[in-house]
């Protein structure tokens, strides 16, 4: 509940707390904190993204950044009042840096910070055009010959990347390029977005047709432009795909669209990339200064290599090539995999009356679209959630204010209730024989997501189609394929006229090695994961996802990816990051992690 004695509290922390920075005090700083303490900081503090965990780490940032970071003004966000609940005081708060404005989000318990969120809003003097600083678009007055908006878009679009050259290269224009592309625009740094596919959006409208958002409306919006009021709560492939190229569009994006992106070479002493690419079929040699690798999670297929594939005399393909199920009707289907694509797949083609069989190798958390809105997702991003005043960037900003060390605290008893509740649906499934998991220490799905991007079904109907039989299960993995289906190391044959390796994505590492080198990517190492020592996500803890929207170990080269959501949020710190390099403005990164793992 709001509280006025919360209030006093909060900015008597904050005041305490401000004093000791503004005189450099690190030890004096540091008391303001609880022994059990978390600042997470979106590049404000580090120019990194970066959680300190505990007092010592907390000093050792200070003693590293404060005195180039100079912050002030800390107080409580204007129009806002602090909340008490179960002994937490909780306010939204504002404070500035010597370069750049800041909000962020503190919890006290006995009047100690126990979790502090920080992150970078604008830069000083580098805000974007918006409010009452909004482009005027009409130009008043009379001059000879001048432009027309629409001549001068034309002279951009003819001359980027030819006569000039841009700051910024993005491999990549799925959502994550799009929406990076986007932010760079409003900052005023010139971008070019090279993809592969004939305009924007096709990476979701080639993908398999039943393909529909498991996430829903209220979690996926894109930047300054919101999904319609009546915008499905989960929409079609092709619906996602026809928004993206309009809002390629009307947002003004550099899109270069039937284009590869051949070789990439980072020159260390005039800081330059060199990016080859074949537009269209003619080679272009771009020479931007940051090159931002935004190929997604799911564009580096894990295609296995079964013994006999050769001899299979049926149709065979990764998910991610999967055209339907129109051309299978009457036949039978063997799905390798047990996760989202696999479900959809299984569920699209048994109702195409195709015989279709999942092969599951290991267990998979399930969980149910509707129990997952209510209690997963209900008091951030639902429309609930906004009748009661709740913002997009609020509900990012609560979402990422909870340090990914205690954030499967929070997860377990979400899915301890959608156990309970759904008993008899994981029953049902357990009687199927399916194999059922709930992460590896019981926090669900997003903990799964954020450690290793996969094992997981957001349920939208197949799981029953698999309690009753229609979708047929096997277990194991495979030994073989052969002429006419699949042998498993048990020895059973699944008999197939269509193979289907539902079998996942590799990491976006991958994409630096194909195009800069093994050294760069050996360099860089793994992308995605919190080091949690949770299948698939092997140690030591990192505590932020693996190089994804941060400075990384090869200078100038960045990851940005993610689902819609990463996409919109993180997007914000990654465009302040790579604009802040091209004002000259100083950024002196601090605890960028050691490489543990390759990609």
């Amino acid at each position: 509940m709001l509280d006025s004695s919360a209030t006093t509290e909060v900015q008597a922390a904050l005041d305490t707390f401000g004093a000791a920075l503004e005189r450099g005090d690190i030890a004096a700083a540091t008391a303001c904190f609880q022994d059990d303490c978390y600042w997470r900081d979106l590049v404000t503090f580090t120019w990194n993204i970066h959680t300190s965990e505990g007092k010592d780490q907390i000093a050792a940032m200070l003693g590293a950044q404060l005195a180039a970071t100079q912050p002030s003004n800390w107080r409580i966000a204007d129009g806002e009042t602090a909340s008490e609940d179960g002994g937490i005081s909780t306010a939204w708060i504002t404070f500035e840096t010597a370069v750049a404005r800041g909000y962020g989000l503190i919890r006290l318990k006995d009047g100690l910070i126990w979790t502090l969120l920080t992150t970078m809003v604008e830069l000083k003097g580098h805000e974007e055009p918006k409010g009452f600083a909004r482009p005027l678009g009409a130009k008043h007055g009379a001059d000879k010959h001048r432009p027309t908006w629409k001549e001068e878009r034309e002279a951009e679009a003819r001359d980027l990347g030819y006569t000039t050259q841009p700051y910024v290269v993005i491999i990549g224009g799925g959502q994550g390029g799009i929406a990076l592309g986007a932010r760079l625009r409003q900052l005023g740094v010139p971008a070019i977005i090279v993809e592969k596919n004939e305009k924007p959006g096709d990476s979701w409208r080639n993908r398999y047709k039943s393909l529909c958002l498991h996430d829903p409306v209220w979690y996926d919006h894109l930047p300054y432009i919101k999904f319609p009021e009546n915008w499905p709560v989960f929409a079609p492939k092709d619906k996602v795909g026809d928004w993206l190229e309009m809002y390629t569009k009307v947002m003004e994006l550099n899109y270069w669209s039937r284009t590869t992106c051949k070789s990439a070479k980072y020159d260390e002493v005039t800081k330059e990339w060199t990016v080859v690419v074949d537009r269209d079929g003619q080679e272009v040699v771009l020479r931007p200064k940051q090159l931002v690798l935004a190929t997604g999670m799911s564009a580096k297929p894990n295609l296995p290599s079964y013994k006999g594939m050769e001899t299979f005399r049926g149709d065979q393909h990764h998910s991610s090539q999967h055209p339907g199920p129109d051309a299978y009707r009457g036949k039978r289907a063997v799905v390798i995999g047990s996760n989202n694509s696999a479900h959809d797949i299984c569920a699209a083609l048994w109702e195409n009356d195709v015989d279709v069989t999942m092969v599951q190798r290991s267990s998979t958390h399930i969980v149910r679209s509707e129990p997952l809105m209510e209690y997963g997702l209900g008091a951030l991003y639902s429309e609930q959630a906004v009748r009661s005043g709740m913002t997009t960037e609020k509900a990012d900003l609560i979402f990422a204010s909870l340090p990914y060390k205690i954030l499967h605290e929070f997860q377990i008893p979400i899915y301890d209730k959608i156990k309970e509740v759904d008993a008899e649906f994981y029953a049902g499934l357990e009687k199927a024989g399916f194999w059922l998991d709930w992460g590896a220490d019981g926090s669900g799905l997003f903990m799964k997501y954020l450690r290793r991007g996969s094992g997981y079904y957001i349920d939208v109907g197949a799981s029953q189609l698999i309690i009753d039989g229609k979708i047929k299960l096997a277990h194991g993995n495979v030994a073989e394929v052969v002429p006419d289906g699949v042998v498993l190391e048990d020895g059973t044959h699944l008999p197939a006229d269509v193979i289907v390796y539902a079998t996942g994505y590799g990491s976006m590492n991958g994409w630096a090695a194909d195009l800069i080198g093994k050294d760069v990517a050996d360099k860089v190492g793994k992308c995605w994961g919190l080091g949690s020592d949770t299948p698939k996500d092997p140690g030591p803890w990192v505590g932020e996802q693996r190089n994804m929207w941060k400075p990384t170990k090869q200078e100038a080269l960045w990851f940005h990816g993610g689902n819609l959501h990463q996409s919109r949020h993180y997007s914000q710190f990654l465009s302040l990051q790579l604009k802040a390099r091209m004002e000259g403005i100083d950024t002196p990164v601090y605890g960028i992690p050691e490489t543990y793992h390759l990609g």
